[in-house]
């Protein structure tokens, strides 16, 4: 049987060769590929591959979007990040014109996974919401499939996820010459964030000196762990009721100092991200003076979660992926964000007030379901950035990308 020719749209990527490379692939695979570009950093990282650019004021991306499905006989699109505005509106367009969205992400799992669904991720996932479903979904895939796929591992240095950022944004600069009409969806600019790292990542070896002392002395007692996020992620500003991290830290030190058990403890950490432009420190500081929680709350900036997260009474995250790996590691979890993990029988359901003293592990067996079902519908084996993962993704993204069914719609089709 002749496989189908499909002709994709790929829209923006992550700073990174990825589209470039997945574009050779597919049309070695006997497909057509269509690249739109935004930005000179889009055009840097898909040359020396043919491309298309819009310049338009992005109120006239749908009406551009549907020409190009038109023209081309467009079948599927393909995109990185289901929440920049751009992609809202291609996301939209897409779905009017019949046309299969196919959405990349950072991995549910990190470090060596990488996030592939139809239409949406996190919150907007097509994953049903119904904890029984998991547990018969699993079911299912472990008498297909009795032993699991074995996982590549391989490097991926910050250094080089850094040197493409930068190279990326180095041909940002020309924007207002090339692109003129094109705004970035950071909350930053790259030069902001850029000044942040220059200081913070030589900091790190003292800012671990500084940490070490914090963890031992949580050594046997009660404490709870709220990891930050970043201001400028997307589960924080369109999946989550909070501004930014502060607003946060304020609600859950008040929610603490008023129901958390006596002699409990809580522990803030940084994300290892955040480029430093606000000072949680000095923020947390006024916090607690004023709720007269001092010595009990705590602040870090390093840490490695897999090594504390068993010995923690609770997290509270609103969105993170550090709750799901808690889940992971037995430690019961509240999100205050829509969260795709957040589930009854995995987290917490009621409010933070009664998480402190109430909150309980996941059921094993729920988790294990969930876990399973989610790496087998949403994630892919490979790295955005360094070999061999690069090549491992690119070969996986196709053989995703040209299925006729996504792995999710296949699973429900044989559960009916």
């Amino acid at each position: 049987m002749r496989q189908q020719v499909r002709c994709f749209l790929l829209l923006q990527s992550v700073c990174s060769p990825f589209f470039r490379r997945l574009a050779t692939a597919l049309e070695a695979a006997g497909h057509q590929v269509i690249k739109l570009n935004f930005n000179v950093g889009d055009s840097w990282y898909h040359w020396p591959l043919p491309a298309l650019s819009f310049r338009g004021r992005p109120a006239q991306l749908p009406a551009y979007l549907q020409q190009l499905y038109l023209q081309y006989g467009v079948t599927d699109q393909v995109l990185f990040g289901d929440q920049r505005p751009l992609h809202q509106q291609a996301l939209l367009a897409g779905r009017a014109a019949g046309v299969r969205n196919f959405v990349f992400e950072e991995g549910y799992f990190r470090p060596y996974w990488v996030t592939l669904e139809r239409e949406g991720v996190n919150a907007d996932s097509l994953l049903p919401r119904a904890p029984q479903w998991y547990l018969q979904a699993a079911a299912l895939l472990s008498a297909e499939r009795p032993e699991a796929p074995v996982l590549q591992t391989f490097a991926n240095p910050f250094w080089l996820r850094a040197l493409h950022d930068v190279l990326y944004h180095c041909g940002n600069f020309w924007n207002p010459l090339f692109y003129p009409r094109y705004r970035n969806h950071a909350l930053q600019s790259a030069p902001q964030e850029y000044l942040g790292y220059l200081w913070r990542l030589p900091a790190q070896r003292w800012f671990a000196r500084w940490d070490a002392p914090v963890f031992a002395a949580l050594a046997g007692k009660h404490w709870y762990l709220l990891p930050l996020q970043l201001d400028g992620d997307a589960q924080i500003r369109q999946h989550s009721a909070f501004d930014d991290m502060r607003e946060l830290i304020s609600a859950v030190l008040t929610n603490f100092q008023q129901h958390a058990p006596q002699g409990s403890h809580l522990l803030v950490k940084n994300h290892p991200l955040d480029t430093g432009w606000v000072n949680y420190d000095a923020y947390l500081r006024r916090q607690v003076q004023q709720l007269g929680l001092e010595g009990r709350v705590h602040y870090v900036q390093t840490g490695d979660l897999a090594l504390w997260l068993p010995k923690c009474a609770g997290v509270v995250t609103v969105n993170s992926t550090v709750g799901l790996q808690a889940l992971q590691a037995g430690c019961p979890v509240l999100t205050l964000g829509k969260a795709l993990y957040s589930l009854p029988g995995l987290t917490f359901q009621g409010a933070l007030a009664d998480f402190w003293r109430q909150g309980q592990a996941a059921d094993v067996a729920l988790l294990a379901a969930f876990v399973a079902v989610l790496r087998h519908c949403t994630q892919l084996n490979g790295s955005l950035y360094a070999e061999p993962g690069l090549s491992l993704l690119v070969t996986q993204s196709v053989a995703a990308l040209c299925r006729d069914q996504s792995p999710l719609e296949e699973l429900c089709t044989k559960m009916q």
